[in-house]
């Protein structure tokens, strides 16, 4: 990629962040507007859990495969063909005449969006090559989730309210082409230095791992053992496949020697761990706020104002920190935020009064606010230039993974102790383990933020850097390239 000036960085990175608030915007419009879902296309809570589900599956399982082609192929022209299906794909959805068509559509829009961040994110690691210049830009990639954070819940009730659920998504498509012609004319094109071979069994092996677990979760309250087993017996062997085969491959779909990075490693499982509690955190309170408290779309919205403003204010902080202190500092804050938030709900039925709960979602937009910014440092920090796509990749991976295990878990736990005639009075006592998961990423998320960003993990990271290098160098030289 060329060295491009101050002025033109900037644009680039605000290009990438649009794409970043679409698919942010859409995620936190359309939980306002679930139980709108619900009443019209006549969904249960697993239907609600599936239209949320079937696109962070789908995303989380093309993510490597998006961010691997990216440096393959050309990363802008995979970005702009991202943002083409992601609208068209959000078209789609907003015509969805029944559950099942809305789940379709819902993965179409999921193919488009997993070309858009990790792709995004490896144009702003190319772009912004000095390291506190990037951790600034990453910051503000952050501050993008507070914004979608803030917007979406309101935006989300006011479309509802005014026009129905279907508006949602009607605007991805204007700021989707506006992207597509800004990234054509200001964004410049750039690849790795040798093209990185698809993966096809591994790609094989990734989709049957978070389907089928994915899948046995959320159909376990209902579906039965006999049903589900095969489900989580096709998960282990996917996994053994994947531990078994990719450190076979010269170019595997998932590098596993990133994993000898303790920040990486770290940085994968606190993403998990935010991320779960996130889609968990916002699944429970939508589904409290309007089934239980009788709140309007609108009203559940602004509601959600208290958790928003604190991450869009927390995020660009966590960036500056980061860049000034290290990633240890701010994962601490969120740890500790993400778990007294939880331990709130559950053991003192915040719901309940508005005092606590307002003091539970500005305490978790705290928490959450600080952790996006350490994670997608510690992801891209120290990886070889030529790698930049697919460690953002797994670090885009593992939040949308997060995502779905947060809805399919909490939305299980949930179905299994409500009873149908009595949802309100049992909404509560149904969520406390819920929330008890949530307060356990919450303490994941501190505990591996301490011990992963020290001496001993840097080391490690080095190692791994250098490892990745050399084996880099040597395929190289051994394909006859100059080097």
């Amino acid at each position: 990629m060329p060295e491009l000036s101050p002025r033109r960085r900037m644009l680039v990175l605000a290009i990438c962040c649009m794409s970043l608030l679409i698919v942010s915007l859409d995620t936190t419009a359309l939980n306002v507007g679930l139980p709108s879902m619900q009443r019209e296309l006549h969904a249960s809570t697993a239907g609600l859990q599936w239209t949320i589900d079937a696109y962070t599956l789908v995303l989380a399982s093309l993510l490597m495969l998006a961010g691997s082609t990216g440096d393959r192929v050309g990363r802008k022209k995979v970005f702009m063909t991202g943002l083409v299906v992601f609208s068209i794909g959000s078209l789609l959805c907003s015509l969805a005449p029944n559950l099942e068509s809305l789940i379709a559509f819902r993965m179409v829009q999921a193919v488009g969006g997993s070309m858009l961040n990790p792709v995004a994110m490896s144009i702003i690691t190319n772009t912004f090559t000095e390291p506190r210049e990037r951790a600034r830009a990453i910051g503000v990639w952050g501050a993008v989730v507070g914004i979608s954070m803030a917007a979406g819940p309101l935006v989300g009730g006011l479309l509802v309210e005014s026009v129905g659920w279907r508006a949602i998504f009607w605007v991805n498509i204007p700021v989707g082409l506006a992207a597509v012609l800004l990234t054509l004319r200001f964004v410049p094109e750039s690849r790795a230095p040798k093209a990185r071979r698809p993966d096809p069994v591994g790609q094989v092996l990734v989709i049957a791992l978070f389907g089928s677990l994915t899948y046995a979760i959320i159909e376990a309250p209902t579906a039965g053992t006999a049903t589900v087993l095969p489900f989580a017996a096709v998960a282990l062997v996917a996994l053994a496949g994947l531990l078994w085969y990719e450190p076979r491959r010269d170019e595997p779909l998932i590098d596993l020697r990133f994993f000898r990075s303790a920040p990486f490693s770290g940085a994968t499982v606190i993403a998990i761990s935010a991320f779960a509690s996130l889609g968990g955190f916002l699944f429970l309170s939508t589904l409290y706020l309007q089934n239980v408290r009788g709140l309007d779309a609108l009203h559940a919205g602004l509601w959600m104002l208290p958790m928003a403003v604190p991450m869009f204010l927390c995020a660009p902080l966590a960036g500056r920190l980061v860049a000034s202190r290290g990633p240890r500092l701010p994962l601490v804050v969120a740890g500790v935020a993400m778990t007294a938030s939880a331990v709130l709900f559950a053991a003192f039925e915040a719901e309940t009064s508005d005092t606590t709960l307002f003091l539970g979602y500005v305490v978790f937009g705290i928490g959450f606010g600080f952790v996006n910014a350490p994670i997608t440092n510690t992801a891209v920090s120290g990886m070889p230039r030529s790698q930049a796509g697919v460690a953002a990749a797994v670090a885009s991976t593992s939040r949308q993974l997060g995502q779905t295990l947060g809805v399919a878990v909490i939305g299980a736990v949930l179905a299994s102790g409500i009873t149908g005639s009595a949802y309100r009075t049992t909404f509560v006592t149904a969520a406390r383990p819920g929330w008890w998961i949530l307060a356990g990423c919450g303490l994941a998320v501190l505990t591996l933020g301490a011990l992963t960003n020290g001496r001993w993990a840097r080391t490690t990271a080095d190692r791994a850097a250098q490892r990745l290098q050399s084996a880099e160098i040597r395929q190289v030289v051994g394909a006859g390239e100059p080097v």
